[in-house]
């Protein structure tokens, strides 16, 4: 999986598709990712000691890697990542659309 926290994706397939958001989370053996502000359900909480009051509360859930795509740090179009080996050794993503270095 080459998407990682924190980073800006869009999505491009489903219910929220064209919305973009960063990563909170990545499942990588399940190949999910839980993204910002997308997926999002209702869950019904009951009143209880801690929060007196009973309440409708939205909350993101996991979606599939297929269906997000990394955002290019220029544009911030859905764009491929290529994974570079630089003079040292060390693995760097690159987007394919711009060329640039992925943080």
């Amino acid at each position: 999986m080459k998407l990682k926290k924190g980073d800006k994706v869009v999505l491009i397939a489903g219910k929220d598709r064209g919305k973009s958001g960063t990563i909170l989370h990545a499942y990588p053996k399940e190949n999910l990712v839980l993204v910002e502000g997308v997926n999002l359900q209702t869950k019904h909480q009951r009143p209880n000691a801690k929060s007196r009051k009973g309440q409708i509360v939205q909350r993101s859930m996991p979606i599939h890697v297929s269906n997000v795509m990394l955002a290019d740090p220029k544009s911030g179009k859905p764009t491929r990542v290529r994974i570079n080996r630089s003079k040292d050794g060390a693995r760097e993503r690159v987007a394919k659309m711009s060329g640039e270095n992925v943080k």
